[in-house]
């Protein structure tokens, strides 16, 4: 054997052991790794003390789906304000996950930060509230000062404490919106609209500067029914007579001056708070009744989601049913392609329904729609993805939220049964267009445009030059047959005629108690109504399993989350971070208003979109 060869045997040698000692070390570090991975797992499940308070403090507004990228979200949590949003499952899922755990003693609700939010979000957590206390636990809620949304779930609780320097703000319901046609006039703009139906009224604010009597009458039926809601819900939870809130509106100014401003006094004196404590007061009241934890010198309490993060671990290895009922969530405006969460991506929403279609576990889908509408192509694409599911033997069932009306109705019609709240707000069946031009804007800074075209078409949508009478005969025309549609796809969907849809169509905005009178929805009722209906629809019995198909994000995307979320906290922390402030909230309203025009995506410009968001509490 030659020299060489005894070389390179010796040196094959040593690299197979110099491999193996890789591919050994390579296990270990992923074993090491999958140890780390487990360890954090296992220390960030909470222990659920033997006997404890459960904290529900929601903080911002109550939403059916939380809006925007990971990035945005931690931004939110970054600015070491109050989280923008809060997801209603999240709170219904722990009242009634506490109602059933003998650990958990009673509930206290902190309130302070929840944002307005839709009425009938507000009715799903006094439902639950209402069913705890039903089982003999009690529910305590105590605050500094309630405005008109945190007193309605308080009032829910069977003992609402209130600092003795607090107040309970009451003002009822309202429905204001910019109007910009002198303004408009002003900049020199021709704001081309094109619209079918007689209540559609969000074109109003370009054409008009006040609100129109149609529009005035319908706000103030929608308006009046969730108004009459709220006072039935607090009346009856607090055992106050008939029209005493009423009476607490609009005799507080005079009353409050009477009482020398004590607000706290006031409430109390209307039956609004059971007593005036403080939190303090109220923590040692609490000692009492679950103990004290030491280690926060309080009583023992679990946060709602420390509570969550303990009772959702305990499914995690669990096997799921063989059959199941889907819940897929519409939430936003409705626009083109893909969106991210917090809005509705025509693209988005089929691929969410397609993966339902095809997932041989998934038996029945329920849709939760949250949404004013938007795009009419989108919506469209929508409607014919629930159809196409609908024809794989699958059956949707459409459960409506805080609102439901034109696109958001649109993409609800060919399901098999449709529900909503007493609250909702639904219908708005209508379309329009909005085309600006600036000729006149650019010629007060002394610029023309003058040119020549092929045909008498060729330039027509030019924003420099007026729509010729040509073009505004086919854009109102596209207007016309796209409401043709809406009223077609609605008549097929709730089985009527054409001109029956139309007479209570015309762009008008319905509650879910007057959709139902209409024949527009099928019931009243919740999401957990919708999902039982679907498993009957589908004849699942009672072993059927419930799940979310949502957009998940993947392990890198956590992390760069998690990453992006401790530098901005960090950045926050060193003032990098800047406040809205009270200039950004007063202009919100209208910011609100110009983020959803600029991001309106049609490719034909024809939207089917309802400003009703409804007023919250």
């Amino acid at each position: 054997m030659s020299v060489g060869s005894v070389l390179g045997s010796v040196l094959s040698l040593v690299w197979r052991i110099l491999e193996g000692i890789r591919k050994t070390l390579h296990l270990v570090l992923l074993l090491v790794i999958f140890g780390f991975l487990l360890a954090a797992l296992h220390s960030s499940i909470p222990i659920v003390p033997a006997s404890a308070a459960l904290v529900i403090a929601p903080r911002g507004e109550l939403v059916e789906q939380l809006s925007g990228d990971p990035l945005r979200r931690a931004l939110g949590e970054a600015t070491g304000g109050p989280a923008r949003q809060t997801l209603l499952r999240d709170v219904v899922d722990s009242i009634e996950a506490a109602k059933k755990d003998p650990r958990i003693k009673l509930i206290v609700l902190k309130l302070d930060d929840l944002a307005p939010s839709g009425l009938s979000k507000l009715q799903e957590v006094g439902a639950a509230i209402r069913d705890f206390r039903a089982s003999g636990k009690r529910v305590i809620a105590t605050a500094d000062s309630l405005d008109q949304t945190q007193y309605y779930v308080a009032s829910q609780a069977g003992e609402v404490y209130l600092d003795p320097f607090g107040s309970v703000f009451i003002d009822g319901f309202s429905y204001y919106r910019m109007f910009f046609k002198d303004a408009i006039d002003k900049l020199g703009v021709d704001v081309n609209i094109f619209r079918a139906g007689t209540f559609k009224s969000y074109t109003d604010q370009y054409s008009r500067n006040d609100m129109s009597s149609s529009e005035r009458e319908e706000s103030s039926a929608w308006l009046d029914s969730l108004w009459n809601a709220y006072q039935r819900d607090v009346t009856s939870a607090r055992s106050l007579p008939a029209g005493a809130l009423q009476d607490f509106v609009e005799q507080g100014p005079a009353e409050l001056a009477a009482v020398n401003g004590d607000a706290a006094k006031l409430a109390l004196q209307h039956g609004l708070v059971t007593a005036l404590k403080s939190r303090r007061q109220v923590d040692d009241e609490l000692e009492n009744l679950v103990g004290r934890d030491d280690d926060t010198h309080s009583y023992n309490a679990i946060s709602m989601n420390s509570y969550l993060d303990a009772i959702r671990a305990r499914h995690l290895f669990e096997s799921k049913p063989a059959s199941q009922v889907a819940i897929i969530v519409a939430s936003g405006e409705i626009f083109d392609g893909r969106q991210p969460p917090g809005a509705i991506g025509g693209q988005s929403m089929v691929d969410l329904l397609r993966q339902a279609q095809f997932d041989p576990a998934v038996k029945a889908v329920v849709m939760r729609i949250d949404s004013p509408g938007g795009s009419l192509f989108a919506s469209e694409q929508i409607l014919r993805q629930v159809e196409r599911l609908r024809g794989a033997g699958k059956p949707v069932v459409v459960s409506m939220s805080s609102y439901a009306a034109s696109g958001g109705y649109y993409i609800a019609t060919a399901a098999n049964q449709i529900f909503a709240n007493p609250t909702t707000l639904t219908g708005s069946i209508g379309v329009f267009a909005v085309v600006p031009t600036f000729q006149r804007t650019l010629a007060k800074l002394g610029v023309s445009v003058d040119g020549i075209g092929t045909t008498s078409l060729a330039g027509m949508m030019r924003s420099d030059r007026p729509i010729t009478p040509a073009g505004k005969l086919m854009l109102q025309s596209s207007i016309d047959h796209a409401y043709s549609e809406f009223l077609r796809r609605v008549a097929v969907g709730r089985k009527k005629s054409v001109a029956d849809v139309d007479k209570i169509a015309q762009g008008r905005v319905w509650s879910g108690a007057d959709a139902l009178r209409l024949g527009l929805v099928d019931h009243l009722g919740d999401l957990k109504d919708a999902v039982g209906a679907a498993a009957k629809i589908a004849d699942l019995g009672a072993n059927y399993g419930v799940d979310y198909i949502e957009p998940q994000l993947g392990f890198r995307d956590e992390l760069l989350m998690q990453f992006r979320s401790d530098v901005l906290r960090l950045g926050t922390m060193a003032g990098l971070v800047p406040d809205a402030g009270p200039l950004g909230r007063m202009l919100s309203p209208l910011l609100e208003q110009a983020r959803a025009i600029a991001l309106f995506d049609d490719p034909r410009e024809i939207y089917s979109y309802c400003w009703c968001v409804s007023p919250g509490g």
